[in-house]
Order: C-alpha cells, then sequence, then structure tokens
C-alpha cells in the first residue's frame, strides 16, 4: 500500500510542480535533510517486483552525483482512442486530479513517519556483532545500550495515530470541491500564482532528485494558465500551501533529531576510554594513511619532476577572493592567518580533513594538539602556522614552495586532504620580490597539472568577473573542466552590489567565464569581521539564501547553495578520483623500485643501501672518532711540536731586534742591560699573543691531520667534503680561553729573568741552540747575497749563465765594501757619510754608477754575514767557557753572554710548550670536541647542508629508494584498508 502511495505521490509532484518557479515560503535550506528523497521517491519507477530495494541509508546528492530522470513511459493503446476517452471523460480527469492532491497529503505524512522509523530500525539493524570479539572490545561498548537507551528512541517515533493528527482537515478541501473546479473551469494562471507547489520542487533538488523535463513543465504550465484566472483565489491556495509545508518541516525536524542522536551516539563509540581502547593500538584513519602518502610524495619530490598522480583538491583563486574562508567553512575553524588586504598564504598548506570525537589540529611534525574548541589554542595555531610560512621563505623572496602539513580532526569533517596554495596576484607591490607574480603562477601550474587534482577555483563574486585572473589559469590547466569545481563567494555582497542579478546567475551556470566545470557553487563566507564563529557564519549563510530573491526567483538551485552542500561535492569527487588512480599509482611506484633495484645491483653489487641520513650518521661517528684520537697525542709530541712552531714564529724577532742591536756593543754591562729591556717589552706586548696563536695553529693543523690521515677500514671518499665542511667550521666557532693570556706572560716573563745555568748539559745545548740558530741565519743571508750578485765564475762557465746589469753593479759594490771591511774588522754595523762616498767614487773610477741606498743595502748584508761568522766562531770558543761562567768571568777575556740569552730563550721556549700543552691536553682539546659535537648536530638537522655535502650518484640512487619503497608500502596499505572499507 505504501508504495503505491509513494509512486502516487511522485506522479503528482511531476504533474502539479512547476520547473521554473522559485519558493515564496522561508523554508531552511540546511533543514531540507536528505533523507527526503528516501521517504518520498523511495520505490518510485520500481515496477519490477524481482528487483531489491534500494539501500535505505541516507546519502547526499549533490550537482555532479543527480542522475538524469527517466522519460514517462507511453501508455499502451494511445491513439485517436485515448484521445476520445480524454475529450469526453473530463469528470473522471477532474476526480484523478483531486485524488492526486489527497495522495500528496496522506502519502508524505504516512510514508514519511514509517520510512523514518523503518530508517533507524535498519540502522539499528547495520550496528556490528561483537558477540564473536568479547576478549578484545572493553566492557563499556557492551554496556553501549544502558548507557543510550535505543527503545527510548524507537518509541519516540510517531505512530500512525499521531501521523493522522497532524494531517491536514480533509473536511474543508471536501467543502472546497466545488471552488476548485471552477478554478479548473475559468482557466486562472497556476504558474503565475500557484507558488506553494514550487515548495516540492525545491525539496526534491535539496535531495538530489534530478529536475522535471521543461517540456513537460510548460506543457503542465499551459493547461494550468487556461484553468486559473480569479485572483482572488490565491489566498485559498497559499493556506493550502502552508499546510503541506508545516507537515514536511514537523517531519523534518524527526528526522533531524534523529540524526543528531545518531551522531552523538558514534561520537561516544569514538571516544577513548581510560581503560579500554586507548591502550590498543589504534589503526590509523583511511584518510591518514592517505595524507602520510602525500607528505612522504612531497618529500620525495618537492620540484613534482616526478609522475605524482594521486589525487588531492588543489584550492586556487584570486588573492582575497575569499579562498581561506572556504577552507575553514569546510574545516569548521578559523585557523589560518588573516590580513586586511595582504598576503597571508606565503606558502602551499596541505589541510588533511578527517573525523574525529574531539575538534583538533596538529602539525605533521609536531606532538601538540591545538583544541579548536578553545580560542586560545585557535591563536596560538594562526600564529605557528604564519611562522613556519614566514620561516620557509627564504631571504629576498616573497612566497615558497616549501608545503606546511596540517591536519584537522572533528566531528561531522568531510574526509578529504586540500591544499591552499597563495592567491594569484595581478600586480607586484612594494615589499614583495620582482618574481613574486611568476612564482606563484609556477606553484599553481605544479599542483594543478597532476591531471587526477581536484581544482577548487575560488571567484570573488563582489567585484568585476572581468578582473579574475585565476579562471584562465584554471582554464588552461582543465580545458574541459573534467577536474574542475567552481565556487562564487561573496554571493550576498554582490546581490546587494550588483545592478542585474541574472549576471551572477550566467556565472553558475557556466555562461560568463571562458572556463568549464564540473559544478558550480555559491556560498557566502560570512560579513567580513575576523572575529566571527563559524557558526555565526553558518546562521548567517542560511539566513541570507532562505531570503535571497536569486533561489526564490529561481537564479540559482538548492543544491548549489552553502559550504556544507559544497564540502559534500568536493568529498565526493576526492573519493571518486581517488579509487579510479590509487591502483593504477601503486603499479607505476611499483615498476619505478623494480629499475632502481636493478640500477643498484648494476652497479654498486657490494656496497650496502646507505641514504643520505644513513651515511651522514656514518660520517659523523668516523669525525668523533678522529677528535677523540687528538686526546691520545702524547706530550712529548705536542711540546716539540709547540717548541718548534713557536720558535719559528719569534725566531726573526729575536735576531734581529733584540740579539744583533745588544751585540753592537763593546762593553758586557751595556749588552745584558739592552737583552734585558727589549726581554722585557718583547714578554709584555707580544709574546703571549703569539704563544696562543702557535697553540691554536697547532691544535688545527693536528685536527686536519687526523682528519686527512684517518685509516679506519670502512673509509669512503664519499664523506671528505662533509668533514672539511665540519673541519672549517668547528675552527671557526672555537674560541681559545683569553683568561689563559695573563698566566702565560707571568710565566714568560720569569722563564727569561732566570740567568743561571746549572749543570754542563744546559750549557752544551744552549751553544748548540745558538749555533743551529746563527748557522740557519748565516745561510740564508749568503743566499740572499747570491741573488744580489748573481752566478759565480763556476757558474757562468758551466752553465752558461750571465749577470745582469743591476747584479754586475751589485756584484762591483760587493768587491769593494769587501775590502773596507776587512781593513777594519770591527767595523759598526752603519757605514758613515764619508765612507758611502769613498766607495761611490771608487765604483766610478772604474765605471760603474752606482747609488748611495744601494751600497747601504749591500753593506747590510755583508756586514751580517761577518758578524754571524764572528758569532759562530766565538760560540765555538764558548763551548769550554762554562768553567768560567760558575766564576761570573772572572780572571778571562771570554765573555759568553749571547750563550746565556739563548739559554734563556730556550728555557722560555721549553715552559711555554709546557704550559700550552697542558692547557691543551686539559681544556682546548674537550672544547673542540663539543664544537665538532654542535656542527654535526647542527648539520644533522639541515637538510639543504647536507644534500650539498654528501652529493653522487649513489646517495641520490639510495635516496630515491627508500622513498620508492615507503610510498609503495604505504599505497599498498591505503588500497588494503579502502577495500575493507567497500
Amino acid at each position: 500500500m505504501l508504495r503505491v502511495g509513494s509512486s502516487v505521490v511522485c506522479m503528482a509532484c511531476r504533474n502539479l510542480v512547476p520547473t521554473r518557479k522559485g519558493v515564496r515560503c522561508r523554508v531552511p535550506l540546511q533543514k531540507l535533510h536528505p533523507l527526503y528523497r528516501a521517504i518520498h521517491h523511495r520505490y518510485y519507477g520500481n515496477t519490477n517486483s524481482q528487483r531489491p530495494p534500494h539501500h535505505t541509508s541516507a546519502r547526499y546528492f549533490t550537482s555532479m552525483s543527480r542522475l538524469p530522470m527517466r522519460p514517462p513511459k507511453p501508455h499502451p493503446g494511445s491513439g485517436v482512442r485515448s484521445y476520445q476517452q480524454k475529450r469526453h471523460f473530463w469528470v473522471a480527469r477532474l476526480a484523478t486530479r483531486l485524488l492526486k492532491l489527497r495522495y500528496i497529503l496522506l502519502g508524505s505524512a504516512v510514508g514519511g513517519g514509517y520510512t523514518a522509523k523503518k530508517t533507524y530500525d535498519e540502522w539499528k539493524d547495520m550496528l556490528p556483532d561483537f558477540s564473536e570479539y568479547n576478549w578484545v572490545i572493553p566492557d563499556f561498548v557492551w554496556e553501549l545500550s544502558e548507557q543510550i537507551d535505543l527503545d527510548k528512541l524507537a518509541k519516540a517515533l510517531p505512530e500512525m495515530e499521531e501521523v493522522a493528527k497532524l494531517l491536514p482537515d480533509f473536511e474543508k478541501i471536501g467543502e472546497n470541491f466545488t471552488f476548485i473546479k471552477s478554478l479548473l473551469s475559468s482557466g486562472v494562471s497556476l504558474g503565475s500564482e500557484v507558488k506553494g507547489a514550487s515548495g516540492l520542487l525545491l525539496l526534491l533538488e535539496t535531495s538530489g532528485e534530478a529536475p522535471l523535463k521543461a517540456t513537460d513543465a510548460s506543457s503542465a504550465a499551459s493547461q494550468n494558465d487556461s484553468q486559473y484566472k480569479k485572483s482572488s483565489d490565491k489566498e485559498k491556495l497559499d493556506q493550502l500551501q502552508e499546510d503541506l509545508l508545516r507537515t514536511q518541516l514537523k517531519y523534518q525536524r524527526m528526522l533531524e533529531r534523529l540524526e543528531k542522536e545518531n551522531k552523538e551516539l558514534r561520537k561516544v563509540v569514538l571516544q577513548k576510554d581510560d581503560k579500554g581502547i586507548h591502550q590498543r593500538k589504534v589503526k590509523k584513519s583511511l584518510i591518514d594513511l592517505y595524507s602520510e602518502v602525500l607528505d612522504i610524495l612531497s618529500d620525495y619530490d618537492a620540484n613534482y619532476n616526478t609522475q605524482d598522480h594521486l589525487p588531492r583538491v588543489v584550492v586556487v583563486g584570486d588573492q582575497s577572493a575569499g579562498k581561506t574562508s572556504v577552507l575553514e567553512m569546510i574545516a569548521q575553524a578559523r585557523i589560518f592567518p588573516r590580513g586586511s588586504g595582504e598576503m597571508m598564504t606565503r606558502s602551499p598548506v596541505k589541510v588533511t580533513l578527517s573525523e574525529g570525537p574531539h575538534h583538533v589540529a596538529l602539525f605533521k611534525d609536531s606532538g601538540r594538539e591545538f583544541d579548536l574548541t578553545k580560542e586560545e589554542d585557535l591563536a596560538a595555531l594562526r600564529h605557528e602556522i604564519e611562522l613556519r610560512m614566514r620561516k620557509s621563505v627564504k631571504e629576498g623572496q616573497t612566497v615558497s614552495c616549501e608545503t606546511i602539513s596540517l591536519s584537522v580532526k572533528g566531528p561531522g569533517i568531510q574526509r578529504m586532504v586540500l591544499v591552499d596554495l597563495p592567491g594569484v596576484i595581478s600586480t607586484v607591490t612594494t615589499g614583495m620580490a620582482s618574481d613574486t607574480k611568476e612564482t606563484i603562477f609556477s606553484i599553481s601550474k605544479a599542483y594543478m597539472q597532476n591531471p587526477n587534482a581536484i581544482i577548487l577555483c575560488i571567484q570573488d563574486g563582489s567585484v568585476d568577473a572581468e578582473r579574475s585572473i585565476v579562471t584562465d589559469l584554471v582554464s588552461q590547466m582543465d580545458p574541459h573542466g573534467k577536474r574542475t569545481i567552481f565556487v562564487l563567494t561573496k554571493v550576498d555582497l554582490a546581490e546587494k552590489n550588483l545592478a542585474s542579478p541574472s549576471r551572477i546567475q550566467q556565472i553558475v551556470e557556466g555562461k560568463l567565464f571562458p572556463m568549464k566545470a564540473l559544478g558550480y557553487f555559491a556560498v557566502v563566507t560570512g560579513k567580513g569581521s575576523s572575529g566571527e564563529s563559524i557558526d555565526s557564519i553558518k546562521d548567517y549563510e542560511e539566513d541570507f539564501f532562505q531570503n535571497s530573491r536569486l533561489l526564490r526567483d529561481g537564479m540559482l538551485k538548492a543544491h548549489q547553495v552553502t559550504t556544507k552542500n559544497l564540502s559534500l561535492a568536493v568529498s565526493d569527487c576526492f573519493w571518486k578520483m581517488v579509487r579510479e588512480s590509487v591502483e593504477q599509482q601503486a603499479d607505476v611506484f611499483k615498476a619505478s623500485r623494480f629499475n632502481l633495484e636493478t640500477e643498484w645491483k648494476n652497479n654498486y653489487p657490494r656496497l650496502r643501501e646507505l641514504d643520505r641520513n644513513e651515511l651522514y650518521e656514518k660520517a659523523k661517528n668516523e669525525i668523533l672518532d678522529e677528535v677523540i684520537s687528538l686526546s691520545q697525542v702524547t706530550p712529548q709530541h705536542w711540546e716539540a711540536i709547540l717548541q718548534k712552531k713557536l720558535w719559528e714564529r719569534v725566531s726573526t724577532h729575536v735576531i734581529e731586534n733584540i740579539y744583533l742591536p745588544a751585540a753592537q756593543t763593546m762593553d758586557s754591562g751595556t749588552f745584558n742591560t739592552t737583552i734585558d729591556i727589549k726581554l722585557k717589552q718583547w714578554t709584555d706586548k707580544q709574546l703571549p699573543h703569539k704563544a696562543l696563536e702557535v697553540a691554536w695553529e697547532t691544535l688545527q693543523e693536528e685536527f686536519a691531520r687526523f682528519m686527512a690521515e684517518y685509516k679506519g677500514k670502512d673509509q669512503d671518499d664519499i664523506f671528505d667534503k662533509l668533514k672539511e665542511a665540519v673541519k672549517d667550521e668547528s675552527i671557526k666557532r672555537h674560541k681559545w680561553n683569553e683568561r689563559a693570556m695573563d698566566s702565560l706572560r707571568v710565566i714568560q716573563h720569569n722563564a727569561l729573568e732566570d740567568r743561571s745555568i746549572t749543570d754542563k748539559p744546559q750549557w752544551d745545548a744552549a751553544i748548540q741552540f745558538m749555533e743551529q740558530t746563527l748557522q740557519s741565519r748565516l745561510k740564508d743571508t749568503e743566499a740572499v747575497i747570491k741573488d744580489m750578485v748573481g752566478p759565480d765564475w763556476k757558474e757562468r762557465w758551466m752553465n752558461w749563465k750571465n749577470r745582469t746589469p743591476d747584479q754586475h753593479v751589485r756584484n762591483e759594490t760587493k768587491a769593494e765594501l769587501e775590502r773596507l771591511l776587512k781593513l777594519h774588522d770591527e767595523h759598526t754595523a752603519y757605514l758613515a757619510n764619508d765612507e758611502v762616498t769613498t766607495v761611490r767614487k771608487n765604483l766610478e773610477g772604474r765605471a760603474v754608477e752606482v747609488d748611495p741606498v744601494l751600497i747601504k743595502d749591500t753593506w747590510h748584508q755583508l756586514y751580517r754575514r761577518h758578524f754571524l761568522q764572528k758569532a759562530l766562531s766565538h760560540c765555538n770558543l764558548c763551548k769550554r767557557g762554562f768553567y768560567y761562567y760558575q766564576r761570573h768571568f772572572v780572571d778571562s777575556e771570554l765573555e759568553c753572554n749571547d750563550v746565556v740569552l739563548f739559554w734563556r730563550i730556550q728555557r722560555m721556549l721549553v715552559i711555554t710548550a709546557n704550559t700550552l700543552r697542558q692547557q691543551l691536553t686539559n681544556t682546548e682539546v674537550r672544547r673542540l670536541e663539543k664544537n665538532v659535537k654542535e656542527v654535526l648536530d647542527d648539520f644533522g638537522e639541515d637538510m639543504e647542508r647536507k644534500s650539498q655535502l654528501i652529493t653522487g650518484r649513489r646517495v641520490q640512487l639510495a635516496e630515491d629508494l627508500k622513498k620508492v619503497r615507503e610510498i609503495q608500502e604505504k599505497l599498498e596499505a591505503f588500497i588494503e584498508a579502502l577495500h575493507k572499507e567497500k
């Protein structure tokens, strides 16, 4: 009986409802529940008794999932006979129409109540049977029936008697039979007056039913227009319409209450219990598995060089078009930073939406959960997103291609993955990088070129359509509109400001822009205040479309409005794309894995597949072992190196500025006084600094030597660049302890003041040190003189070499000065002016023109050689002078004060080297080791630095192998979970 009634209701709806008329009464659009399709049209067209009934669970239908209506089958025996029957039996036709009106009322009420109750019963039957899993499920699940009284819910559904009470007064309708008959015969225009029936059209469209054919609607409207003409009968028809809508809204509220209770029950099941579910390892949801795959792909191929064809919803739009607001409405939280006209989205943000018991958000690389029901957590989340965006932007740039990954969970949220891209701009303003516009275009194209990406094109409805840039970009990437969904935002401002509302109709019908789309939607994203809550925006959106003449006049369809319908449509399209493409993509990565493994086996058969991070850890251990080896250097080695390097650094100053000036004096007391003064000045100003410099350089050289001479079994030249960078950065960061300088100065000053040589071995060591130093200086001086005068006669004859003119002049000058020095063996270090003149005139007599400066320079080297030769001769004499030294050279012509000087210098070097060695081994080596560890830790966190220091085909191949394997495994796990969900 119910099936017949429902069928009659559907025929009545098709005959009475005009297709092009709007809704006069104010019906809350969000309250027109999609289950009305199951209530009114569940068995429509089901004439085959063998065909199984439709599934009774509720489903949201969108503009993309709506199926076309079947054309009505022609009645058998049509022709002249049928025409004559219609001509002669008009009374029967009138009675049939009245019966249709009655069935509308009875079918809507009885069928609605019965179907709602049956829907609840079937929903209850769909709960899984946990009887076989008593050992897994905690006790609170079995006590669920005690917490929620399901019987009470069932009893809350209305009985047939209550339904009958809610029906309108049919006696009153019978009394108006004569009135309706007069209307049918008088030809009043039903299309212009009976607007109440258009409420049924709105109901059918909201539930996803396809619109009636235009030809049937126009023919019905023309028949009704010829029947109704009296305008005074409008009030009674409006009353009839109000009765119908009140009945519909009554059952609509019942269905909403049932849906709310269903949602609460699901929330209870999803919540974690302290003694139950959370102690088990909770499996990841389907959308979370898919999001992990996209994250791995993003890390693996940031430049989209591989064929990543996995679906994702790419949100593009002009700057300030409402892109972020649409995303927030879908996510049901104000999660993005906002700015008045300023570019806020500076990098792509991947948002994974999933259902959960609590409304929370968290980042991929962070364990903190942001409670989206608390304003302080929302503010902290927006601040964190803004910081991450600014951090990802390189210096000198405005936007970044680095993706920020965010997950949002909450009750009733549609499962999908969206990527919010920076808004497309037409002009680069002050403060932006010059290539900002091109960078945004390249980022958008990189995401949209994926053939399985769903493009959510956001267009600002409050501005002129000609100012849009994004529509041209979208039409280039998806010219046929097979994966584009168009969204017109700020429709409230558009209706208020535009003089021609039909322009909005052209936009949502795809007739204004040169682009095609799967579906067109119109939404309202608030009044423009950043402090508005999501609930207030939803209420405002609902109120606007309820009162909007765009919907009332039929310019917009009910399924094309509100962000709720938009999110349902996008989610349906997203999962359809995923199911169609994910297995094919898994096969692609499987083939890629096989190719990479084959290349590795052919090129590196004896090496393990170590990726960049694993290689870095191996190199890190080698470097730390090399640093530890510094502590194993013997004290003797340290002191020998330090003493040698320190003397090389200060020997020139000691010989040129201390010893030679003091040795020019003929008096022993003057010599010692001069030496003491110069040594104290040197110790106070230069010597401690020089000593610390030598110690620091020695530590660097030893560290570099150990890094270069590491002889481990697993030595690999792939680490050379990394080790060099670690060494340089560690040395750069190392600062020598300056407080050691003061104590070192005191130690050096005390060492240089001591003149007491205690035994003969010390005397001999000082003489040997002095002799080696003087011989080294004499050798250097003779080399300088040889370069000045050129080759001697033997080299000229044997090697066919000649002197230059300057060398010839130098040689003549040298011969003249040697004669002068031979005549005056005790000559001072400087030539007098008359002596310079004499030498110059003697040379002119031999036709040699010479400059006085050249004479003095040549004399300086000759006298230096002469002095060093005499000092060496004196050194040989002092080898047997320790006895006279002990007697303070009393009754002796031999004075060895220069030997005492070199002993003081040698002792200072030994004591300084010992002090520096202690500081190195006790403090500085450990500090350097600490610096190396810090540098290694910093490099380990810097992926870009690691990519620069550990390079090569071997590294890249191992990296690709690891990522491809991980992607393939994740895809296989996702596909398995997807099949289980089906």
